[in-house]
């Protein structure tokens, strides 16, 4: 039986219908990537799931073996650190060692009683087979892994930024013990380092996840089923994103072929109707029923294919001049306080170039391009336009947006003496704002509405260089697709800052990686960057062996390292064995401590209980000692590689 089973599900809104009869299943091994425009129903297809919403029809069924894992939609106020925070999804074990202290406390002042040691012996078990002895080191290597610091763990979540929390919400529903993870948008906020990590961890989950996403090269890298909700329907396919796109193009065409064709017989049998009533004669009139009940049968079963959904139609065009370099940094270095956020920092984009900058959160990304748009003044070093380049600039948190202002404000209130009224309403009509859309608060607006009409407000300033910051965030596939397609087209100057790898993949001239230390360049996108990082990698191991080997490393530095390497790997092995045969001795003190010669005699099963403890803190030193002895062993191997 499938983790879960949903069959002819029907959800609607007063007079809206989100989605009717859709059917699909979840088992073990399944990677679901769950795709559609915004506001089609994903989010609420899930709140359905979690129990948190109603349907109007159809069936819901979980297996008694799932357990389900979500992310709730904010984190409460309070004073629990990172670590705390995140290992509250460990509370019931922590409860378990605490009361198990509790019951060894109380043997040890009070003596044993074959109650105590019963009470003392499933808190053990309940503890250990519930990851006890690990659960601490699992929080810590999440949260590492999603890109917090070893000082970040102590902190208070409440001073953690939105985007930070969320992180720390994924790392308790990584470390849940869910077997059915329901996913949203779980890249946002999150850097290129640490969604690489999730994809690590998503690829290597034994459970079933279902995950709503509009990031095409994350859906492309963890999902190997495929389901998008569009006009009411549900359509699923095996295969990742790109996969299900070529699988979805190809039904497309044929659903329209046999709906086409449907309906040319549909009209050639009703013209051959329309003529027998013409004739008029009674066998006429018969055959003009039966041909017409031949049509009302195929029509019958006619199915309209799914139609296209709106979409952004729009072009970003370039004001002609611009000198051959656009954009010129030396020395720039910016510093806040006594936090130096990047220095050194040396960078020439030329006219009509592509660029994208990539790099850690924190960095100074959107930093720099504060100083580049002239919203901020650099602490060292110069950064110049070339002449008569003139910038736009499309800020991530969307800031200049006034929320006051309705939409038609916002955007005809810059360019009412350049633009008129009724280009205005067509410009907002290719951006989906249509009748009375205009008249909507921007502060009462999606973030993907907001995102919108900052593209826009961009699209009509006509600027010769375009400075973007993550501009694909808020918008989904369809919408981020028709951005590339008007970014690849544009023909002035890109420097954009972005997490989108899709993006970068399809459009980028070169890469330009930014660190605190300064930048380093790559040319292409983003599959082009990793294989120079590969590169480069292997030309540094390929560069060692070739100066061990020119300076013809002396037999006796060959006989240390062979030497090095035997004593590791028989570190290992009698790591491996001390574990085994301290796990060996465990279980005999628990099954002495278990049976009835010993739990009748209180003094014995004080000594083994204390013998039992003793064990196991051992164990947990051994542990410790085998993972250094294997890290070790992978050391010395890489340096014979």
């Amino acid at each position: 039986m499938p983790l879960l089973a949903v069959n002819g599900l029907t959800k609607s809104f007063v007079t809206r219908v989100l989605f009717e009869d859709i059917s699909f299943e979840a088992g073990l091994g399944d990677h679901i990537g769950f795709i559609g425009v915004n506001g089609c129903g994903k989010s609420t297809l899930f709140a359905i799931l979690e129990g948190r919403e109603p349907y109007d029809s159809g069936s819901i069924a979980f297996s008694h073996e799932a357990v389900l894992g979500t992310m709730a939609q904010s984190v409460e106020e309070g004073a629990a650190t990172l670590f705390e925070f995140t290992a509250d999804v460990f509370a019931e074990l922590f409860r378990c060692e605490r009361e198990l202290e509790r019951v060894n406390d109380e043997i040890e002042k009070n003596g044993a009683t074959d109650a105590l040691l019963e009470r003392q012996h499933r808190l053990r078990e309940r503890f250990e087979d519930g990851g006890g002895l690990t659960c601490r080191a699992r929080v810590r290597s999440t949260l590492l892994g999603l890109g917090f610091t070893e000082d970040e763990l102590e902190k208070p979540v409440s001073l953690f930024s939105g985007g930070q929390r969320n992180k720390a919400q994924l790392a308790r529903l990584l470390l849940s013990g869910a077997n059915l993870l329901l996913l949203d948008e779980p890249t946002n906020h999150l850097d290129i380092k640490a969604i690489e990590w999730l994809e690590e961890f998503l690829n290597a989950y034994r459970g079933a996840f279902i995950v709503i996403s509009h990031d095409r090269y994350f859906l492309d890298r963890v999902t190997n089923r495929t389901m998008e909700l569009k006009d009411r329907r549900l359509y699923k396919s095996k295969g990742n994103y790109t996969r299900h796109t070529e699988l979805r193009s190809t039904a497309r065409e044929l659903e329209m072929r046999r709906y086409l064709r449907a309906k040319k017989e549909i009209a050639r049998i009703e013209g051959m109707v329309e003529q027998q009533r013409r004739w008029g004669q009674q066998h006429n009139f018969v055959t003009a029923a039966h041909k017409q009940k031949a049509a009302d049968r195929i029509k019958e079963t006619l199915v309209e294919p799914e139609r296209d959904e709106a979409s952004i139609h729009f072009t970003f065009t370039a004001k002609e001049g611009g000198g051959n370099d656009a954009v010129i940094t030396k020395g720039l270095g910016k510093s806040f306080g006594q936090k130096r956020v990047f220095s050194g920092l040396d960078m020439l984009v030329k006219k009509g170039e592509k660029v994208f900058i990539l790099g850690d959160n924190g960095c100074g990304k959107t930093t720099l391009l504060n100083i580049l748009a002239g919203k901020m003044r650099p602490s060292e070093g110069v950064a110049l336009l070339g002449a008569h380049t003139e910038a736009a600039y499309y800020e991530q948190t969307m800031a200049s947006l006034d929320p006051d202002n309705t939409v038609l404000e916002e955007v005809w209130g810059r360019y009412f003496n350049t633009i008129s009224h009724r280009d205005i309403r067509n410009a907002l009509g290719a951006f989906l704002f249509r009748g009375e859309d205009v008249e909507k608060r921007v502060g009462m607006l999606s973030g993907g509405e907001k995102a919108r009409v900052q593209l826009l407000k961009l699209m009509l300033t006509r600027a010769n260089l375009l400075l973007l910051d993550e501009p694909t965030n808020h918008l989904d596939i369809p919408s981020r697709e028709a951005l590339e397609n008007a970014l690849d087209e544009y023909d002035g100057t890109m420097i954009v800052v972005t997490h989108d790898r899709y993006l970068v993949n399809r459009l980028a001239d070169r890469i330009l990686h930014m660190t605190a230390g300064g930048i380093r360049e790559y040319i292409g996108g983003y599959d082009d960057y990793l294989e120079a990082l590969r590169e480069e990698a292997e030309a540094g191991r390929g560069g060692e062996q070739k100066r061990l080997s020119a300076n013809a490393l002396e037999y006796k530095e060959k006989k240390q390292l062979q030497s090095e390497l035997t004593k590791a790997t028989t570190a290992v092995s009698r790591a491996e064995k001390a574990v085994t045969e301290a796990e060996a001795e465990l279980d005999k003190v628990n099954a002495l401590l278990a049976s009835p010669a010993y739990s009748s005699d209180y003094v014995k099963a004080q000594e083994l209980s204390g013998k039992a403890d003793a064990l196991s803190k051992r164990l947990e030193s051994l542990y410790a000692e085998w993972e250094r002895a294997e890290e070790r062993l992978a050391e010395l191997k890489s340096k014979t590689e």
